[in-house]
């Protein structure tokens, strides 16, 4: 089966965009098989001021059911593998080295992710405003970021979800 690439976009509270993500992952078709005969699907969840995407690709390699991985199209986070699928350990890196790089903007960037957490939208511009010379924008990261909190909501519904990766990031003074 060949790979489909579709949009994908959500908005509400936490409890509606993981129905509007996994209502979507509903629709998929059913793969008959391994390798060629997976189903396999690229979902565009948001468009860059620089035109690069935010993607989810399906199914992740590790896990099974309802789970995706985050990518940033056009970045290199490892030497091999899924080159542009970020650890947490990279989101956490960037950020730092942007803090480091710049303080006060940084405190900026804090208020972001705070609206992510809560599930608020990030505009261009309130990213474009930032000033950061180390790493990717500071815009693929939070969209990653608000990526990578939908999907601990969507795999971790159970237990804490997104509170996961926003303590880890708060026990870092990321946020």
């Amino acid at each position: 089966m060949s790979t489909r690439r579709e949009h994908l976009e959500v908005i509400g509270d936490r409890i509606s965009i993981r129905k509007q993500v996994i209502m979507k992952f509903l629709e998929e078709e059913a793969g008959t098989g391994r390798g060629d005969l997976c189903s396999r699907y690229i979902y565009e969840v948001e468009t860059l001021s620089d035109g690069r995407k935010i993607l989810l690709k399906r199914p992740a390699s590790l896990n099974k059911g309802v789970d995706f991985t985050v990518h940033i199209e056009n970045a290199r986070f490892r030497n091999r593998g899924q080159v542009d699928m970020p650890s947490h350990s990279n989101i956490f890196q960037h950020l730092l080295d942007k803090k480091s790089s710049n303080p006060d903007d940084y405190d900026k960037v804090k208020v972001l992710i705070h609206k992510l957490y809560n599930c608020e939208n990030l505009e261009h511009q309130e990213c474009a405003i930032l000033d950061f010379r180390t790493g990717y924008s500071v815009e693929s990261i939070l969209q990653a970021v608000k990526w990578l909190f939908i999907e601990q909501d969507v795999t971790y519904w159970n237990w804490s979800g997104r509170s996961m990766l926003f303590s880890a990031l708060r026990a870092k003074g990321l946020c």
